[in-house]
């Protein structure tokens, strides 16, 4: 199996090129390197599936790939990292906004009881079913819809995910973020064109908000509720 044996030297290459920008980005993060839970879900799911076949050999290379309408695959220190920062316990209950190709999606399923996923474009949305399907993963809830509004019938979560850039910080989506909870979500900056931000609310429902990490993101659509 010549090309199993390649992506498993590569998925090993990439897990290695992770750890060092986990310590490389530790004074934007907090963080000096992986749990083993976020270590181990990396190294589980395999980012090939998720690439389009013209994109295949690139799959465990360090960067965003471009999946159509659009959209991309986000860099896999970028999916570890923000999954790292919600610090998502075995028994948690996790929204996702932009389920895109299903990628973030399936690292999320791998550390978190349940994933609800709200996915903008109904082909992606499709598309991301599909394969998660395919690879197994039945604690995963997707639905075609707009992410601002997150998925209330669901509230509340104990993490709550967003991989697109919003201008400010959603109050629907807080209000959905359960107390002890944490969400991260790419906000538009001044000093910076994104910058990664922590929102964690406080087992009495106050809500501390950090910056962090610059980034670039695709823009969240779809409509304040």
């Amino acid at each position: 199996m010549p090309e199993e044996t390649e992506l498993a030297r590569e998925r090993d290459d990439l897990m290695a090129e992770i750890a060092a920008e986990v310590r490389d980005t530790a004074e934007w993060t907090g963080r000096k390197a992986l749990s083993v839970r976020v270590r181990n879900a990396m190294a589980t799911v395999p980012r090939h599936a998720f690439v389009p076949a013209a994109e295949r050999h690139l799959s465990y290379r360090n960067h965003p790939l471009p999946i159509g309408l659009g959209q991309t695959i986000s860099q896999p220190y970028i999916v570890a990292i923000m999954t790292e920062l919600l610090d998502i316990g075995p028994d948690a209950r996790v929204l996702e906004v932009g389920t895109g190709s299903g990628y973030q999606t399936a690292v999320l399923a791998e550390v978190a009881a349940e994933v609800w996923s709200v996915e903008l474009l109904p082909e992606l949305a499709d598309t991301a079913r599909e394969k998660l399907g395919e690879l197994g993963y039945a604690n995963v809830h997707i639905r075609t819809g707009n992410g601002r509004e997150g998925w209330p019938e669901a509230a509340p979560f104990d993490a709550i995910m967003v991989t697109a850039a919003a201008e400010s910080i959603p109050e629907t989506l807080v209000r959905q973020l359960k107390p002890g909870g944490r969400m991260i979500i790419p906000v538009d900056d001044t000093a910076f064109r994104q910058r990664l931000v922590l929102v964690i609310k406080d087992e009495k429902g106050d809500v501390r908000v950090s910056k962090g990490l610059p980034v670039a993101f695709v823009p969240l659509r779809g409509r304040f509720a």
